[in-house]
């Protein structure tokens, strides 16, 4: 029993968990910073030294240890940290929202709905033909259903990737301008596929097709998302004027995104009929119509994203903590997620080329648009947990997924980098930059209890060295 006005063991049980999650916490977020420190002498991105910081501190390397506090001792410690990444998922997405300004929609809104919808399409048809020709040799590895969901899957990409390198090295130009909008569209796109795709799979595999779950429950997903998105964004906009202060109309809006994570996750079901929202969609709605119908939304949206920062690279880090490396271990599914990964990257470029030049896009565009598209993450393995619906195939998709966003998470991020550079949209720091911080430490007004210090070391006749205001 407890001693007299102690805590309970139950208490002392919660007390430790919360202790140790915030000691998780702070350890991903420190390790990742630190780890950044690293790559950049390689001129890597942030989000690549996050998930390898992830990978080091996760169940497989510092996770082994078993340090309670000290690294992710096992995959379930690092899913109780869930709700950061939803949260992140959603200040990216809010993000993300800005760049559907009406001014900016008139010149590339066109461009970036077509090259938008034509590189997801090519992604699924190559991936689905070349599955299902691997099906036709190996008949016992790869089924059609599974193969027509993983076709499916490869439609997604990441936002979260693509928005934190052009944050990190401010690109700038046509190539980013297009980029941003075409990743957006890309998770509409994406579920549109993936409902029908896996309604497609479920029939082959239990010989009932369903109308509902392939057609009808895709589309009041996306429609509901972008209606609580609009409706939340007006309200924000209404209260935002009832505030005068920056910080309180920086911590509505903060609240706003938070609330938006939590409406989205809510989901009615009516027989076959599923009601449920997109965290995604439901965010960039809400970044969409605040950005267009605020006046002073464009000063509310850099402190978002400024204030968002931390939370995403811990987000990245525990990214990289969930990345599973006994996949490597499976060398027939290694194989096949060397196809899928080869096949999606060819329907992702191939797509993404042709489309712009259709529609006359400059040549670099063409030319550098589609590696830009390349990263794959927390989308596809949402979808992967969905596929689990199809059966024993469900197992099999998860662990090929999750093989391909181990290699395009690591990977991607710095192909987008060099793409962008390639294309001219990213310069090198003026040195004005780079000597920032020396030049406001000379200017910085010494504390006075060093001043006091120096005082008496030079009255001793000890000091060696000289103190410059």
């Amino acid at each position: 029993m407890p001693f007299l006005g102690g805590p309970s063991a139950k208490a002392l049980e919660e007390g430790n968990f919360v202790m140790y999650t915030l000691l998780n916490l702070a350890f991903a977020l420190l390790a990742g910073l630190l780890m950044t420190r690293l790559f950049s002498r390689w001129h890597l991105p942030d989000v690549t030294a996050f998930l390898v910081a992830g990978v080091l501190i996760g169940p497989f390397v510092l996770g082994r240890i078993g340090v309670s506090g000290l690294g992710f001792g096992s995959y379930e410690e690092v899913e109780q940290l869930g709700i950061v990444s939803n949260v992140a998922m959603g200040f990216i997405a809010f993000s993300i929202g800005n760049e559907f300004r009406l001014s900016q929609l008139k010149k590339t809104g066109s461009q970036a709905l077509v090259i938008g919808v034509i590189q997801a399409l090519t992604a699924t048809v190559l991936v689905d033909a070349a599955l299902i020709g691997f099906h036709l040799l190996r008949p016992d590895i790869l089924s059609v259903p599974a193969a027509i969901t993983l076709g499916a899957i490869a439609s997604a990409t990441a936002p979260a990737a693509t928005l934190m390198v052009v944050r990190q090295y401010k690109a700038k130009g046509e190539l980013t301008d297009l980029l941003l909008p075409i990743v957006a569209l890309d998770d509409a796109v994406g579920l549109i596929v993936f409902a029908v795709s896996l309604g497609i799979a479920k029939a082959l595999t239990s010989g009932v097709v369903s109308l509902v779950s392939i057609l009808v429950n895709p589309l009041i997903e996306i429609a509901g998302s972008l209606l609580l998105g609009a409706f939340a964004g007006f309200v924000l906009t209404k209260l935002e004027a009832k505030f005068h202060s920056n910080t309180n109309r920086m911590s509505l809006t903060i609240g706003f995104v938070f609330l938006t994570v939590a409406l989205s996750l809510l989901s009615v079901e009516i027989g076959e009929v599923k009601l449920g929202f997109s965290s995604l969609l439901v965010c960039m709605m809400l970044g969409t119509l605040f950005c267009n119908i605020c006046p002073l939304s464009d000063d509310l949206m850099k402190r978002a994203d400024v204030w968002s920062q931390p939370l995403l690279a811990v987000f990245f880090v525990i990214s990289g903590a969930e990345l599973r490396l006994e996949v490597f271990a499976q060398g027939m599914l290694v194989l096949v997620g060397v196809v899928y990964i080869l096949f999606r990257s060819a329907g992702k470029y191939l797509g993404a080329f042709f489309s712009a030049r259709a529609v006359g896009c400059s040549e670099k565009v063409v030319r550098y648009l589609g590696v830009t598209l390349l990263p794959q993450a927390g989308v596809a393995l949402g979808m992967c947990v969905t596929a689990q619906s199809i059966g024993a195939d469900g197992g099999l998709i998860r662990n090929i997924i999750l093989f391909s966003v181990l290699i395009y998470e690591l990977v991607g991020p710095l192909m987008t980098k060099e793409a962008l550079k390639a294309a001219g949209e990213i310069t090198e720091k003026p040195k004005e930059v780079l000597e920032r911080r020396a030049r406001k430490l000379e200017a910085a007004e010494p504390k006075e209890f060093l001043e006091r210090y120096l005082a008496q070391k030079k009255s001793r006749g000890d000091v060696k060295f000289k103190y410059r205001k």
